[in-house]
């Protein structure tokens, strides 16, 4: 077990810094086995499911470490989700614990009641009635390690779809794999040291924990950040003298948008990892002026990853026009992956040709959880995965997304690409941000239509930009109705939840009826 070894060589080393606190990794094992030993002592067995609903703090941290040490399955829920979408979840994958902070408890509970499997409730911050208290159950607790034996291919965690297009799905992943997972974005990025600090920005439970194994592995700190706030980002990364983080492309733009962004010494940082969502070249450009050439754009997928990596050697805003391509792109394939893009037929098709992406990277899924007919339709007999993304490789081998397939809008029997529609209307002086969708039309099939934000003091009317829209993508490819908005609705991940923005737009909206 990783973290056996890791505590036997860096015993002092700070692994966990969050509001204040600094635990060692001495103490990350002990805590950590003791909370595996509460567990197995309530009834819960290795290979059982353990959910967590949680925001990022001191606790997550080991808690990750302990279901590893238990051989318990770990299924991080979304805070951001409804209790009704949690119970879902939970029932989808019949957990038999839960792990909540107490301020999310009160408004879960009532999703709770009737569940069968759940049988027992931990509360970090608080007990009695609803459950047991995280801290007596750990003071109570055994410390020794449980020395549970864990095979390569044991489910190791269950990871949930975003839900962008309608209900979640758990994402299986074995030991080996997500153990493989993290070595091949160790290989990706820079080498990680015991100098080392990874700035966990977003949720430990999702996208920022990606890096978790390998960072411990280095004996490097986590520096946990309980709510993402620009300027206590900014803040921390000077203070701690963060090196590594990772962030979707909104926090990118909340940190530059921030007066603190000019004043604040972020130089420490040698390596920013960016993805989960599209980024605009405008952000990408700003990014690279701030902090200097250490941007890392990550590609890949719950069921997948990672996938490509488009390194600093490839960010050149100012190079030749081959080389200012590369910064619309998601990189290359990753050390030991492999990315090929395919037909409706399922066959390889050359450069420049728009199809699935296609992957087989060492950190795919085992499955897709209690659902064989959707694994058998997303896994092929070769490994590879296919994504539902849609893109292309040039001849460099360079990966270009288009969209996801899902969210393609085929209007009048065009292809329209809502990447491409949203990174014309950001390149407007006054535009923020944007969201394309394809709405229902009684001529076409479906438009296109954006729901977009202004910046700050800036303004634009909706025919400007449709207008906009239409001098850069041809009279086809435009939008043909904006909404302004003042935020986007996301997933806990920061993907843009499509399904929501198109409920802007009824569907006989006269808006839209004539274009």
């Amino acid at each position: 077990m990783l973290m056996r070894k890791c505590v036997g060589m860096y015993r002092e080393n700070a692994a966990v810094i969050c509001d204040g606190r600094v635990g060692t990794y001495e103490e990350l094992y002990e805590r950590a086995c003791r909370l595996a030993q509460a567990l197995a002592g309530l009834g819960i067995a290795p290979g059982d499911r353990v959910a967590l609903l949680a925001d990022n703090c001191f606790e997550v941290a080991e808690i990750k470490v302990a279901l590893a040490l238990g051989g318990f399955v770990s299924a991080p829920l979304y805070v951001q989700n409804t209790a009704d979408a949690n119970r879902y979840l939970l029932e989808l994958i019949g957990a038999r614990a839960l792990i909540v902070q107490s301020h999310h408890l009160e408004g879960l509970t009532p999703a709770l009641e009737g569940l069968e499997g759940l049988d027992e409730v931990i509360i970090i911050g608080g007990g009695g009635d609803g459950g047991h208290d995280y801290e007596r159950l750990l003071a109570a607790a055994c410390d020794a390690d449980p020395l549970v034996p864990v095979a390569a291919e044991d489910v190791h965690q269950i990871r949930f779809s975003a839900g962008t297009t309608g209900k979640s799905k758990g994402i299986a992943h074995t030991t080996a794999g997500w153990l493989a997972m993290g070595n091949e974005l160790a290989l990706a990025i820079p080498r990680l040291g015991e100098d080392d600090r990874y700035l966990a920005a977003g949720p430990l439970t999702h996208a920022a924990g990606l890096p978790f194994w390998p960072v411990l592995a280095a004996g490097s700190a986590l520096v946990v950040v309980p709510t993402f706030d620009a300027a206590r980002v900014l803040e921390l990364i000077e203070r701690e003298r963060c090196t590594v983080t990772l962030l979707v492309p909104t926090m990118v733009q909340m940190l530059l948008d921030h007066p603190d962004a000019k004043t604040r010494d972020c130089s420490s940082l040698r390596t920013v990892l960016y993805g989960a969502a599209p980024i605009t070249e405008r952000t990408l450009r700003e990014a690279l002026a701030a902090w200097g050439n250490v941007m890392y754009q990550i590609y890949g997928q719950s069921e997948a990853l990672p996938a490509t990596v488009l390194t600093p050697r490839h960010h050149r805003p100012d190079g030749d026009e081959r080389e200012r391509r590369w910064l619309r792109s998601a990189g290359r394939a990753t050390p030991n992956a492999v990315v090929s893009i395919l037909d409706e037929d399922g066959e390889e098709l050359p450069a420049g040709q728009v199809g699935e992406v296609a992957v087989l990277s060492p950190g795919g899924m085992s499955e897709i959880w209690a659902d064989p007919q959707v694994t058998a339709e997303r896994v092929l007999p070769d490994g590879r995965i296919l994504s539902r993304d849609l893109g292309y490789l040039d001849e460099d081998g360079f990966l270009y997304l288009t969209d996801r397939k899902e969210d393609m809008i085929i209007s009048g029997g065009f292809n329209i690409w809502p990447a491409e529609l949203e990174n014309a209307l950001v390149e407007h002086p006054a535009v923020h941000s944007a969201a394309v969708v394809g709405i229902p039309h009684p001529k076409w099939g479906e438009t296109a239509v954006a729901a977009v934000i202004l910046r700050p003091g800036e303004q634009a009317g909706e025919e400007e930009l449709i207008a906009w829209s239409r001098e850069r993508l041809g009279p086809v490819r435009k939008v043909t109705a904006v909404r302004f908005v003042e935020t986007l609705p996301t997933s806990g991940v920061g993907k843009v939840l499509r399904r929501e923005v198109r409920q802007l737009w009824s569907t006989d909206d006269s808006a839209i009826s004539g274009a």
